[in-house]
């Protein structure tokens, strides 16, 4: 034995020993993982509708959850506090539809108003197409059915899609009316149900209060920001004498829930009358003041106040929008932040033994501190060899 040990040979130095515990068979899993993802998605998309009425009234009801609380803590009995948030619920809702009725109509009494400045522009569409050299077939099958009344039905049809048309939307807001007093009585039950998982499954319960708090605050931080956002840019409007500014600026606050995109679908209708009443210049102009607005908004306060609370990268959040509307269509996209944090709760925040992919999904808070050493450590060392330069470059003596 002692011959064995003293002439085994030994690894060479320079040869690194994987540490980390083979997992058999994980492009297996990886598959397995791709594929159930995709059942998943086509079958969340056959109950769409319904899916996305029974979560609309998830995060309403945890948006609305510390009125509840608050009540209860002041001595107000359970039943009086559930109806104050279903009530609370309901006026969210209420005011939501309300302000999306009210663009649409006037937007359907702005647009007769304009149906000259929309014909003329046809018409010089019509001389621009000739000038490149298309026949009047060709201009005619572009241009010959265009009526700007069209647009009022064009408009329609989408807000009827974000509402699922009018079958849908009466069953979709029986789902949501009867899932809100449902939610809203259970939500009492809450606090003790998450202390009971807390016993067996404590990862389990943080990561459904971290879900919760990450959903209120963003959908709270996201409403206020779109008010600020509409106001500014009504105001921006009317100074530059766009018609329709509040509508536009309504539009704006609307379109502030749907991250990284709403931006630019707001932006469509203000350089449209911008060019009809203005010109290039009023173009130029309506996207300079909205770029820089919704720039400074969006780019610089809202990651701020809503990284802390989602904890997703620019990029996973874009393509989260992406998704979620391919799946669920205009509500889809609506709901996409929330819709991701759920789907994070459950396949991460969960388990314990993955928690190393946050950082890749934008935990980036150590990435950041470890970034800010290593930048103090080589600005140390960039003043260390200037001060020796400096010191060679002396004469001596």
């Amino acid at each position: 034995m002692w011959w064995t040990r003293k002439h085994e040979p030994e690894a060479p130095p320079s040869v690194a020993v994987n540490t980390e515990p083979a997992v058999p068979h994980r492009t297996a899993f990886i598959m397995l993982g791709l594929g159930g993802a995709t059942v998943a998605a086509f079958g969340v998309a056959a109950i769409g509708s319904v899916f996305s009425s029974v979560f609309l009234a998830l995060v309403l009801v945890i948006c609305v959850h510390p009125i509840r609380r608050t009540l209860e803590r002041r001595g107000v009995p359970r039943g009086l506090a559930t109806v104050s948030v279903l009530l609370a619920v309901v006026v969210l809702l209420g005011g939501f539809v309300f302000l999306l009725l009210i663009a649409f109509g006037q937007f359907a009494a702005l647009l007769p108003d304009y149906a000259p400045e929309f014909e003329a522009w046809a018409a010089s569409a019509a001389t621009w197409l000739a000038g490149l050299g298309l026949g009047p077939d060709e201009i005619n099958a572009l241009l010959g059915d265009f009526d700007p009344t069209k647009i009022v039905g064009a408009v329609g049809g989408v807000v009827g899609a974000l509402l699922g048309g009018a079958a849908g939307f009466i069953s979709g807001a029986v789902i949501l009316l009867t899932m809100l007093i449902l939610m809203a009585a259970d939500s009492s039950y809450v606090p003790t149900v998450v202390a009971g998982i807390r016993v067996k499954r404590p990862a389990l319960a943080d990561a459904l209060v971290r879900f919760a708090d990450g959903v209120r605050r963003y959908m709270i931080a996201t409403t206020g920001l779109g008010v600020a956002q509409g106001l500014i840019n009504w105001i921006a409007l009317a100074i530059m004498g766009i018609p329709g500014a509040a509508l536009w600026g309504m539009l704006s606050f609307l379109c502030s829930f749907i991250p990284n995109v709403g931006y630019f679908i707001a932006l469509v209708p203000p350089l449209v009358f911008g060019a009809l009443v203005g010109g290039w210049p009023l173009v130029v102009a309506v996207i300079v003041v909205y770029g820089l607005i919704n720039s400074v908004i969006q780019s610089v306060i809202q990651p701020k106040i809503v990284g802390d609370a989602v904890s997703l990268s620019q990029t996973l959040t874009f393509i989260s929008v992406l998704v979620w509307a391919v799946i669920l269509g205009p509500m889809g996209a609506i709901l996409a932040i929330p819709l991701t944090l759920l789907v994070r709760m459950l396949l991460v925040d969960s388990n314990p033994a993955i928690a190393w992919v946050r950082p890749a999904l934008g935990e980036i808070d150590e990435a950041r501190q470890q970034m800010a050493e290593e930048d103090a450590t080589a600005k140390a060392a960039r003043r260390e060899r200037k001060a020796a330069k400096r010191s060679a470059e002396l004469p001596e003596g």
